[in-house]
């Protein structure tokens, strides 16, 4: 059955590809974002996937009455939304010392608060019905803050604390509508490519990055609504159980390997433009410039799956350290 999903962030990268993947299921899209050419080259796109695809002017997701009049044309047009999927981002590769208190608010408002107003559209119309997904695009990175990216990660984390407060809510009301977050490894997006940077070299993904296509499949399953969290690739596996085990150790394991590690050699353009308060029509696109390095597939598990393995083998290890213990005492 045709669903009507709107997606924030839809012109570029994860946004974008998720909407592809919608419309090939043959879907009614919504897109919300904040450049009009690139809204329209991306609904002409849908449009000639077959699909139904909707956009209106453009939204900051920063804005939270912009995102309010968007959803509200958007279902007027499509009908009530069925999957809601908060995918808009920005960030500022900076240390700590570099970065500006505005630089923080802005990647704050759109990562954060951009989630949360997204959000609260989305249960403007699902709370009325009972029913309903909201899908939140989220990322290792919401686990284990790492260098020059301080910003992003808090935004990251503040949606994982605010998720699940939403989620026990709508358990309390005994409603329907689910929410999941997907949690995301490195992506090869045009991030890199209009960032903020205050470093001397260009910004590039940590190790290998997957394909937007790949995370997009992840977002299609999350917003069937079984999963509370997913994780996507191994590397975010790594990450967040490794931070719960220890988190010491992956502090002066980033310190040695993350800030170079997502710096390329070439050398920043001193002229580089930026995304962070106006958009950059040209660089919309689904992929970034790593396409060559980039992953056509990843694993992806529950989280809640995931955890209970970890346990398990945890048990299983120190079960058979402790046979092994007592053989040799014996």
């Amino acid at each position: 059955m045709s669903r009507v999903i709107i997606i924030t962030g839809a012109s570029a990268g994860v946004g974008r590809a998720s909407a592809e993947r919608f419309a090939v299921n043959g879907d009614r899209i919504g897109l919300i974002a904040r450049d009009a050419a690139a809204l329209e080259d991306t609904s002409h796109g849908l449009l000639q996937l077959g699909a139904e695809a909707v956009a209106f002017e453009p939204a900051d997701v920063a804005d939270p009455d912009a995102v309010f009049r968007a959803a509200e044309r958007l279902e007027r047009a499509l009908g009530p939304v069925d999957v809601w999927v908060n995918d808009a981002m920005e960030t500022v590769f900076a240390r700590i010392a570099d970065i500006s208190p505005g630089e923080v608010r802005r990647v704050t408002e759109v990562c954060y608060l951009g989630c949360v107003h997204g959000t609260m559209a989305a249960l403007k119309s699902m709370r009325a019905r009972g029913k309903g997904q909201i899908v939140q695009i989220g990322s290792a990175l919401a686990y284990r803050g790492i260098p020059l990216q301080s910003a992003y990660c808090a935004a990251k984390h503040a949606i994982r604390g605010f998720t699940a407060s939403l989620r026990t809510e709508l358990i309390a009301e005994g409603s329907r509508i689910g929410v999941a977050i997907v949690e995301l490894p490195a992506v090869n997006t045009p991030q890199f490519d209009w960032a903020r940077i205050k470093i001397p070299f260009a910004p590039r993904p940590v190790g290998r990055p997957i394909k937007p296509e790949v995370a997009a499949e992840a977002v299609f399953r999350a917003a069937k609504g079984h999963d509370r969290e997913l994780w996507l690739g191994v590397p975010t596996f790594l990450t967040i159980l490794g931070n719960s085990l220890a988190p010491w150790l992956l502090d002066h394991f980033l310190a040695r390997t993350a800030l170079t590690g997502q710096m390329s050699s070439e050398r920043a353009a001193p002229d580089r433009a930026d995304n962070l308060e106006t958009p950059i029509t040209d660089l919309h696109r689904t992929s970034g410039r790593f396409v060559g390095e980039a992953e056509d597939w990843a694993p992806v598990v529950s989280g809640d799956v995931a955890r209970a393995g970890a346990a398990a083998a945890f048990a299983l290890i120190c079960f058979a350290g402790g046979a092994l213990y007592a053989r040799r005492r014996g």
